[in-house]
């Protein structure tokens, strides 16, 4: 099977039984959704959920948490990972947005990465959620996934499986392709006991036919 067939195979298959894949995260526009990708590194999108209400009552937009401490925002995120970073993360940022980009979430990822918090993957993000950008996020499902498949060769970091995944996704499926495999990799290629037995795509994957011939 050649890499382009893997490929095709894929996007058939989750088109058929996916084709409306989003984020998990909950937000009501770009400023929350850019709060909450920054509030889910190396945390749930389950936690975030939990906690990003209160924040956003408090500060619904980057007028209103530009204003805010670090303490306060300490105060509400203290249940997620590396509240105190991220915390001056959500500060920095807010304040920045009203500064630079008169409050609005750019939409471009290399206007996002000058903001506090955000690097390229939360970049990707949301501009591949908001506007359908053509941007790939990897994060570790991404990676794994893509790589126990076999639409990554020897990727041996996420910018690298980025550019193998731009290559060779159709430009109109990217964004809906970062969703596919983040919940493939959640809910079916999960990290230490993969559920190969009630995976769709066992036929065009690597790891299951090693694993087969193997067992």
């Amino acid at each position: 099977m050649t890499k382009k067939q893997r490929y095709e195979f894929l996007i058939n298959y989750f088109l058929q039984h996916s084709p409306d894949a989003e984020t998990e995260l909950l937000y009501d526009n770009p400023f929350q959704l850019l709060v909450a990708v920054i509030l889910s590194a190396q945390c749930t999108d389950k936690r975030v959920n939990m906690t990003t209400p209160a924040i956003f009552e408090k500060y619904p937009d980057a007028a209103t948490m530009s204003k805010a401490s670090v303490e306060d925002l300490f105060k509400l995120i203290k249940s997620i990972s590396y509240p105190n970073n991220k915390a001056k993360h959500l500060a920095g940022m807010s304040k920045l947005l009203i500064e630079n980009f008169g409050g609005e979430v750019p939409m471009t990822v290399n206007e996002l990465v000058t903001l506090p918090g955000v690097g390229r993957k939360t970049a990707n993000v949301v501009t591949s959620v908001i506007d359908e950008q053509p941007n790939m996020a990897v994060d570790t499902h991404v990676f794994r996934v893509s790589a126990r498949i076999g639409l990554t060769t020897n990727a041996k970091t996420p910018t690298a499986t980025e550019k193998q995944l731009i290559k060779h996704f159709p430009p109109e499926y990217v964004y809906r392709a970062h969703h596919w495999l983040i919940l493939h990799g959640r809910y079916t290629c999960i990290a230490r006991k993969p559920k190969c037995d009630v995976c769709g795509l066992q036929s065009i994957c690597k790891f299951y036919m090693k694993q087969h011939k193997n067992s």
